[in-house]
């Protein structure tokens, strides 16, 4: 099935060799699927909480990857607790469409109980991105790559961050309120990033008319964001 405009941008972010990718909060399987037709060499864990939904998604990858049936299963399991070191390799999490809150939760618990293990996130919030990168900031986490897409009049996030330090390229720090992300030209809108931030500033100025002391930091460190 074609997939749309933000799974594609998490569908290319994903260049460097896996031997385990887990999908989850996976849905419907979209993102996995496409993965597993591009990553051969990859282990693809389909992972959602609702077993409704993991029933069915396996009963289509029986029907369309019945010959790798060894390159894929299906897990009904809280995403925080992946059992990551029953798989020995380099392994890529991917975290989407739930809020920033319990992608925070997911994130923790997974750093905390796999201290020693590197780990690549791909993470795609629906909102609480500065809650998000604040604690990945603190946690310790440096940036690969993020970008902004929009689909459907909605704008997203999208973080790829890892673990550990590269000590021979070392990785960028993460900004609070994204670095390379307001470099991210789209091709179709190019005013994108710019319609982004003034929605973004606009909804820290509705919640500071209710809370100043609570939101002033943040409001201030996107008021310093340049689009030149």
């Amino acid at each position: 099935m074609k997939i749309g405009k933000r799974l594609q941008q998490l569908q290319s972010l994903v260049t460097e060799p896996y031997d385990h990718i887990w999908d989850c909060c996976c849905d419907h399987g979209l993102l996995g699927a496409a993965l597993l037709r591009q990553h051969p060499e990859s282990h693809i864990h389909f992972v959602d909480v609702v077993p409704a939904l993991i029933d069915a998604l396996n009963e289509r990858l029986s029907q369309h990857f019945a010959d790798r049936t060894h390159r894929w299963q299906t897990l009904c399991m809280d995403a925080g607790a992946l059992p990551l070191n029953d798989y020995p390799g380099k392994h890529l999490v991917i975290i989407a469409g739930v809020g920033g809150d319990l992608m925070m939760d997911m994130v923790a618990r997974l750093q905390d109980a796999n201290p020693e293990k590197e780990l690549d996130f791909l993470l795609c919030p629906v909102h609480h991105q500065y809650a998000l990168r604040t604690l990945l900031i603190s946690r310790g986490f440096k940036l690969k790559e993020e970008v902004l897409v929009e689909e459907n009049r909605r704008f997203y996030e999208i973080m790829l961050v890892t673990t550990h330090q590269n000590t021979h390229q070392p990785y960028a720090d993460i900004s609070p309120v994204g670095s390379r992300l307001w470099l991210t030209v789209d091709q179709v809108q190019p005013d994108n990033r710019k319609r982004y931030l003034t929605q973004t500033l606009a909804h820290y100025e509705r919640i500071q008319r209710g809370k100043p002391d609570d939101v002033q930091p943040i409001l201030h460190a996107y008021q310093q964001v340049n689009l030149s």
